[in-house]
C-alpha cells in the first residue's frame, strides 16, 4: 500500500500569503497543514509515500518537508508540470504507483486524526476498487457531489453541479487499486481542461466496478479560505494541543489554561488564556493573547491584545491599541502604529489584500 499527496496548486484563495510560499506549508497550531496528512498516513502504517508538487513551490515543500526521516516515512517528489487535475496528477504518478493501491490526499486538507486508520481497513477488507469519504455540507455546488445508495454503493459523482443530486461532498482523501489507472486513461478533460477525478471514479462505477463511500464522522476542513485555516487552527488547539513552557514567563505574567510556550521565548506582563501555541525565541512584553491564537517562532508583539488569530514566522506587531482578531499575519509582516498621526493613508498594498479601517 502506497499514499500520494497533491501538494501542488497556486493557492489562490489564501493570496497575499501564497503568492511567497505553497499553501500547504501555512502553519495550522505553528506546524505545516501538509505534515498534518503525512503523520496520518504513517499512523496507518503506510510508509512509502509519494507527493506531487508544481514547479512554482515545489523546491520550498522538498527543502521543509524533506526525505521523510522526520516521519518514519520515504519520501518520493513527483513534479507536475502544469495544474491540469486530480487524475492527471495520478498519471504522473504512476512509476511510483505501480500496481499497488493507494491512498491519495490533497495536501490542503485535515480530517480528524484516528479515522484513516478505519477507512483503510474497510477498503482492504472488502476489497474495493475504489472508496471515497464524503460528509454532508452546506453549500455542495462547491464540491465534487455523490448521489449513493442505501448500501453505500455510489451511484454518480458529479463536479460541483449547478443542481447538486445530494449534499454529500467528496472529501480530498480517496482510496484507489490499480484498475484507477485504467479509468483514467479512458477519460477527456473536462470544460476547464483538467482530468477530473469524478470522471474516472464515474467510469469505474459505469464498468461495474466496485466503488463505495463512507460518511466522515469527525470534522474535516479545506483551508483553502482564511476562516478555513482559523477554524482549522481552533479544532487543533482545542483537541490536541498540551500544555508545556520551555521559555521564560515573568512573576508579573498569567498563564491560564492549556497553553505550549517554546524554548527562547520571553513573556513579560502578559496575559495568555488558552488554549494558545508559542512557538521559539518570540518575545511578548504587555500583551493580551486570546484564546486560539498560535504564534510562530521568532515572532515579536509588544502592547498588543490579539485573540483567533494566526501570527507566522518573524511577524512583527508593535503597540496596536486595538484588539486584533480573526486574523492571519504572513512572515515577517510589521504591524506598527506611527510616530504621529498621519494627515493622510499611505499604501503600498499587493493583489488580494484585505484591510479594514476604522
Amino acid at each position: 500500500m502506497k499514499a500520494l499527496i497533491l501538494s501542488g496548486g497556486k493557492g489562490t484563495r489564501l493570496r497575499p500569503l501564497t503568492y511567497t510560499g505553497a499553501k500547504q506549508l501555512v502553519p495550522v497550531a505553528n506546524k505545516p497543514i501538509l505534515w498534518y496528512g503525512i503523520e496520518e498516513i504513517v499512523a496507518t502504517g503506510i510508509t512509502d509515500i509519494g507527493i506531487v508538487i508544481s514547479p512554482e513551490t515545489g523546491r520550498e515543500v522538498k527543502n521543509k518537508t524533506g526525505t521523510g526521516d522526520r516521519f518514519g516515512a520515504n519520501i518520493t517528489y513527483i513534479l507536475q508540470d502544469k495544474p491540469a487535475g486530480l487524475a492527471h496528477a495520478v498519471q504522473i504518478a504512476q512509476s511510483f504507483l505501480k500496481d499497488d493501491p493507494f491512498i491519495m490526499y490533497l495536501g490542503d486538507n485535515l480530517i480528524q486524526q484516528g479515522d484513516l486508520s478505519y477507512f483503510l481497513q474497510q477498503f482492504t477488507q472488502k476489497q474495493h476498487d475504489a472508496l471515497i469519504l464524503l460528509r454532508p455540507v452546506a453549500n455542495p455546488s462547491a464540491f465534487g457531489v455523490a448521489k449513493v445508495d442505501e448500501y453505500g454503493r455510489v451511484l454518480e459523482l458529479i463536479e460541483k453541479p449547478q443542481v447538486p443530486p445530494s449534499n454529500l461532498a467528496l472529501v480530498g482523501v480517496y482510496f484507489f487499486s490499480h484498475t484507477i489507472h485504467e479509468a483514467i486513461a479512458c477519460i477527456q478533460p473536462s470544460a476547464r481542461g483538467e482530468l477530473e477525478i469524478t470522471d474516472a471514479i464515474q467510469c469505474l462505477i459505469d464498468q461495474q466496478k466496485q466503488v463505495s463511500a463512507c460518511q466522515l464522522e469527525g470534522w474535516w476542513l479545506d483551508t483553502g479560505k482564511k476562516d478555513d485555516l482559523l477554524e482549522a487552527n481552533r479544532l487543533i488547539l482545542d483537541t490536541y494541543l498540551k500544555t508545556s513552557n520551555l521559555g521564560e514567563v515573568d512573576a508579573h505574567s498569567q498563564v491560564i489554561g492549556r497553553v505550549q510556550i517554546g524554548s527562547g521565548s520571553k513573556v513579560i506582563n502578559c496575559t495568555i488564556r488558552g488554549p494558545v501555541i508559542i512557538g521559539s525565541n518570540c518575545y511578548l512584553e504587555n500583551c493580551f493573547i486570546g484564546p486560539y491564537s498560535s504564534i510562530a517562532d521568532q515572532a515579536t508583539i509588544i502592547e498588543t491584545d490579539i485573540e483567533h488569530s494566526v501570527v507566522l514566522q518573524g511577524a512583527r506587531i508593535d503597540r496596536i491599541h486595538q484588539r486584533i482578531i480573526d486574523s492571519v499575519i504572513g512572515q515577517c509582516a510589521q504591524l506598527t502604529v506611527a510616530a504621529r498621526r498621519p494627515k493622510a493613508l499611505r499604501f503600498l498594498i499587493g493583489d488580494d489584500c484585505q484591510i479594514e479601517l476604522a
